[in-house]
């Protein structure tokens, strides 16, 4: 038994190794032993047909919006023709990004009565989500919209509904849903690699003052070149505040806090690689420990999650932190442990390690191990378990860059998304109940199937 055992546990991992991993668009492994493991690249093979010129426009053009734009253009058959936003200085800056034909405006829904519009990226606050959403659905066009999809656990039914009864294609800019390395640590999943699962964790981590959100205010920040008036609208009115503006995701008004920006990528890498649809028992706990610059989230943040049994996947737990006062920075990632090995997931990366039990190959091991002075050589040795690597081919071109690209394949395509509305809330329910928990110190009771809060 012993011996077939070893064989099928050699087979196994031979064939993780060397198998091919599905992608929505397609990808290769190519497997070589390195460093004692295994070490396979992965590959994406695009398979990018354009068959008709997509025009876009951006709504909201701060850091992410532009971001996200500048991958949108990478893709063929991708023409920008419109950005609006709130501050005159992104709107110039976007004429001398992109060129001095590009239509700009500060009323969005100027944007949406364009007839040479096809879909439209939202980069704008949290607040901001829902509402223009709905509308561009309504009004006729495709929408990528950043994460987290809604501001308010209340908003997220509107949102799918617009979607189902539009037809149109919806995406949340979760970018790592599409890449190589959470494709493939789904599929290692799917094929039992981890045994069982029982545990996961995620964790993040930042220290430099952009990446926690103390962006840059600009000079000439004011009422004559910020329409503040629209951009409070629909929340709290208050006098002019330029940080409320530049540094949104300070405030609890505008943003969703560690939870909404970086939880909701965890939650939603790990969705996708387990097929879940998300935690029953959500609790938080952190505090605000270094970053005292008015800001009204913590900048320590701890979560708890139950996760119930489905036809999916085991009952398990998980952990989330994130810290903005970590003195190494820079840390990310998503560990899924099982009853036989764990993966360590990142966007363009997977480390896949296994238990071992092992009987030496070798007929003369227990000969040399008494040559060797070892006086007990029948007892089993400590061992390191055995290690695959899986990394993105060099030229990779990214989650982002595929994600975008799923976007305006669908669009061409009448096709799917990965991350649609339903996907997108599923994600970030737990993250916003998450906020709630902390800040009324109280666990939260949600029915992921159902997409409810309970209690």
């Amino acid at each position: 038994m012993k011996e077939k055992s070893e064989a099928s546990r050699r087979n196994f991992l031979k064939k993780l190794g060397t198998a091919t991993a599905a992608t929505v668009i397609g990808s290769n492994v190519f497997a070589t032993e390195k460093h004692g493991g295994t070490f396979a690249y992965l590959k994406r093979n695009m398979g990018v047909s354009v068959n008709d010129q997509i025009n876009i426009a951006l709504i909201g053009a701060g850091g992410q919006g532009t971001e996200d734009t500048k991958v949108a253009l990478k893709v063929p058959g991708v023409k920008l023709v419109a950005v609006c936003d709130l501050y005159d200085g992104r709107l110039k800056d976007a004429k001398t990004l992109w060129g001095a034909d590009i239509f700009t405006t500060k009323i969005y829904k100027e944007i949406l009565n364009r007839k040479d519009i096809d879909a439209v990226i939202i980069g704008t606050p949290d607040h901001w989500h829902q509402t223009i959403s709905v509308d561009a659905l309504r009004a006729g066009k495709h929408v990528y919209c950043e994460k987290p999809m809604v501001h308010s656990i209340t908003e997220g039914p509107t949102i799918i509904k617009a979607q189902q009864e539009t037809g149109k294609i919806f995406q949340v800019g979760s970018q790592g849903v599409s890449s190589l390395g959470n494709e493939k640590a789904r599929n290692l999943f799917k094929s039992g690699a981890i045994g069982q699962l029982n545990y996961a964790e995620g964790f993040w981590a930042r220290r430099s003052p952009l990446e926690v959100w103390q962006y840059p205010i600009p000079a000439d920040a004011s009422p004559q070149t910020v329409d503040w008036d629209t951009y409070v609208s629909n929340t709290h009115k208050r006098p002019f505040d330029e940080k409320r503006f530049f540094r949104w995701r300070n405030y609890t008004d505008y943003g969703t806090g560690m939870a909404g920006d970086l939880f909701v990528h965890l939650f939603s890498s790990l969705h996708l690689v387990t097929g879940s649809y998300g935690p029953e028992k959500i609790y938080a706990a952190g505090g605000l420990r270094f970053w005292n610059d008015g800001r009204e989230v913590p900048d320590v943040l701890l979560g708890t999650f139950d996760y119930a049994k489905n036809a999916a996947h085991p009952a398990f737990n998980l952990s989330l932190r994130c810290n903005f006062v970590d003195g190494t920075s820079g840390t990310t990632y998503l560990r899924l442990v099982g009853s036989e090995g764990a993966m360590d997931i990142t966007w363009d990366k997977v480390v896949l390690k296994r238990n071992k039990i092992l009987e030496s190959d070798d007929p003369f091991y227990l000969e040399k191990l008494r040559k060797s002075g070892d006086t007990n050589p029948e007892r089993k040795r400590m061992l390191p378990p055995e290690e695959i690597t899986y990394e993105a081919e060099k030229g990779y071109m990214g989650g982002p860059y595929d994600h975008m690209n799923n976007f305006f394949n669908a669009i061409r395509n009448n096709g799917k998304v990965t991350e649609d509305a339903t996907f997108g809330y599923r994600a970030a329910a737990p993250a916003l109940l998450c906020n709630d928990s902390y800040f009324q110190n109280l666990p939260m009771h949600w029915d992921p199937e159902k997409m409810v809060k309970k209690g």
